[in-house]
């Protein structure tokens, strides 16, 4: 399979890559109905990718059916308006399982969480996403990178046994070694998402990144599809605009070892009337005075 039958995912990802949050009812069980709004929302905006059961969707947070309902939710509400990059992981089985899964429903692409084991070899990081990627050679596999140790060496090697590996999300927050990381791999090889978002958009992009992560698009998407504007022109003093704009609303989601990353964007959410605030262990909801913060940030973007 050459890399040519995946055109049209490889555009997809060169975009905002939407990371869209997992509301909750009352009874603490997925909100359906919410869901579907914030994705319409988002949809309508102009966000023409989104991954169910990233980061931002509390994919830890979610029992494997919870996982599987967020995925054909998406994939329903979404049709045929924007790309479906559904998040999984774990360990092999269910990874495979749930590639199944959403091919089976429609998707053009999974995003691999990064193993969570303690050990993590370099040959056997390459192995873990090769199971995967062979096991849906149909669809666009994007590894999602936070390991600083890993070569980028590692990521070639996996191409070379899987060119359905047409992506990566990168999430180690240094700009020099994404650079390297990036052309020890390939760097036309492989789209490359800034995995950390908005505030670390501008410095990957001149790097060579043409798309980016995004929690904060479910709150403001003009704001995000603003700097994206921007950096796709070569602006990035209109980039840093907008940067300084987000700055602090990103510095609450990663203060403390991003502890509040989710937290914050459902509040920004909840002061909107879109969804309720709740999150799940090991999350917490912010105090009163960080509400008030944010939901003044989320009213000025909402203006």
């Amino acid at each position: 399979m050459s890399s040519a039958t995946f055109e049209a995912q490889r555009a997809a990802l060169a975009d905002v890559v939407a990371i869209p949050v997992t509301p909750f009812a009352a009874d603490g069980t997925v909100d359906q109905g919410a869901h579907r709004v914030l994705l319409r929302r988002l949809l309508e905006s102009g966000i023409r990718i989104l991954t169910p059961n990233g980061n931002t969707g509390e994919f830890y947070a979610l029992a494997p059916e919870e996982r599987r309902l967020v995925t054909e939710l998406t994939i329903e509400e979404t049709g045929d308006r924007a790309a479906v990059l559904v998040g999984l992981g774990h360990d092999v089985p269910t990874a495979v399982a749930s590639a199944r899964h959403a091919r089976e429903h429609g998707a053009q692409m999974v995003m691999v969480h990064q193993p969570v084991h303690p050990y993590v070899s370099p040959g056997g990081w390459v192995d873990y996403h090769r199971a995967i990627a062979e096991a849906v050679p149909e669809l666009g596999v994007v590894p999602y990178i936070r390991n600083a140790q890993l070569a980028g060496a590692r990521l070639a090697e996996l191409a070379d046994a899987c060119p359905n590996v047409i992506g990566v999300k990168y999430a180690v927050p240094d700009a020099v070694k994404f650079a390297a990381f990036a052309r020890d791999a390939g760097l036309d090889r492989f789209v490359w998402v800034a995995g950390l978002a908005e505030p670390y958009a501008p410095s990957y992009f001149s790097a060579g990144a043409t798309g980016f992560t995004s929690g904060l698009v479910n709150v403001a998407p003009s704001v995000s599809l603003n700097m994206i504007e921007a950096l796709r022109s070569g602006d990035y003093p209109g980039a840093m605009k907008v940067w300084e704009q987000i700055r602090r609303f990103e510095e609450l989601r990663s203060a403390n070892g991003s502890a509040d990353n989710v937290t914050v964007v459902k509040e920004a959410l909840a002061s909107l009337g879109l969804c309720r605030r709740d999150v799940r262990p090991p999350s917490s909801t912010l105090s009163e005075d960080a509400r008030a913060e944010v939901a003044a940030m989320a009213a000025g973007w909402s203006t």
